[in-house]
């Protein structure tokens, strides 16, 4: 299998507080290129043993050292947003737009593997892997004329833009909008009328989420269609840097596994209603390459609603 790896990962920086740090002895050289931190401190001296009482058994000595390096965390746009910039302000004038419904969830849903299955079946008719020239990523279809939501960054400097769909057809698609600062663009098929096989997807309410909620991850990772991952809401207002602006922004955490590839898809609760556009991952170190660590984002979809109602307008 030759997995679909596009171009690597780039994006902007994830740049949270830094956390209290005690004072630490200088290091030793070590000839590395990057700090080395002992993994433990020198064991004490055993303490003397009473006369008349056994001492306890020796504990195993366990040998080798612990690199640890110096801890780059980096969101790399995988596979990242803020409020809707541009010209029309507070203008009167401004044309009315088009609205994307969005629904709220069920009061109570369930939160059994079978509800995750079928949420996951319900949704994978409606998400697409996106082709850009070198570029993979991910999409979904938000409505019955063809339009497609994605990353930016997925088809930026692209002259074609291909749709492979969950039945394996694939389509042509044309990028009818594009904003850079908040990493969104929507695509559009373009024989709509040719297009069976794509559904769109319920949008929900961002608004809703709460920490804890199950969410899946889907779309295309490394090129691999119609992969569904499972995880929780880890937060829910999470401040990081992405898009072009490089403006500090809210975003939905989550610990669903995301990776190179799944740039553009959708999150969704257990209903299978979109709540956001999956966009970034936090890694360690440096490495353009490096996978899911447990810490992904996405866009909000309360706010994605509001910039691809202007893009498609």
């Amino acid at each position: 299998m030759s997995p679909h790896l596009g171009q690597p990962f780039r994006g902007p920086h994830y740049r949270p507080g830094p956390p209290p740090a005690a004072p630490q002895p200088p290091a030793a050289p070590t000839g590395l290129p990057f700090p080395v931190t002992p993994a433990s401190a020198p064991p004490a001296p055993p303490s003397p043993v009473p006369a008349g009482v056994a001492a306890p058994p020796a504990p195993v000595r366990r040998t080798g050292r612990a690199l640890v390096a110096g801890l780059a965390l980096s969101i790399l746009a995988g596979g990242l947003a803020g409020a809707v910039t541009g010209s029309w302000g507070d203008d009167p004038s401004r044309p009315a737009t088009a609205q994307l419904p969005q629904a709220s969830a069920p009061s109570a849903p369930g939160t059994g593997g079978s509800s995750i299955a079928s949420a996951a079946a319900s949704v994978l008719p409606g998400v697409v892997s996106v082709r850009a020239g070198r570029a993979t990523g991910s999409g979904f279809a938000i409505d019955q004329q063809g339009h497609v939501v994605t990353n930016a960054h997925v088809v930026e400097g692209a002259r074609s833009v291909s749709l492979v769909l969950a039945n394996n057809r694939t389509l042509e698609a044309d990028i009818i909008g594009m904003d850079t600062d908040n990493d969104l663009a929507v695509l559009q098929v373009s024989d709509a009328a040719n297009s069976s096989g794509l559904r769109a997807l319920t949008l929900g309410r961002s608004a809703e989420l709460r920490v804890g909620d199950p969410v899946l991850a889907v779309g295309s990772p490394l090129g691999l269609e119609g992969t569904v991952t499972a995880g929780i809401v880890s937060a829910v207002n999470r401040q990081a840097r992405f898009g072009d602006n490089s403006n500090r922004q809210s975003a939905i955490q989550t610990d669903a596994a995301i990776n190179p590839g799944n740039s553009g898809g959708p999150l969704v609760n257990a209903s299978g209603q979109v709540v956001g556009v999956n966009t970034a991952i936090a890694t360690l170190g440096s490495s353009s390459r490096s996978g899911n660590i447990g810490i992904g984002f996405a866009i909000p979809v309360d706010r994605m609603t509001t910039i691809v109602q202007n893009l498609i307008d």
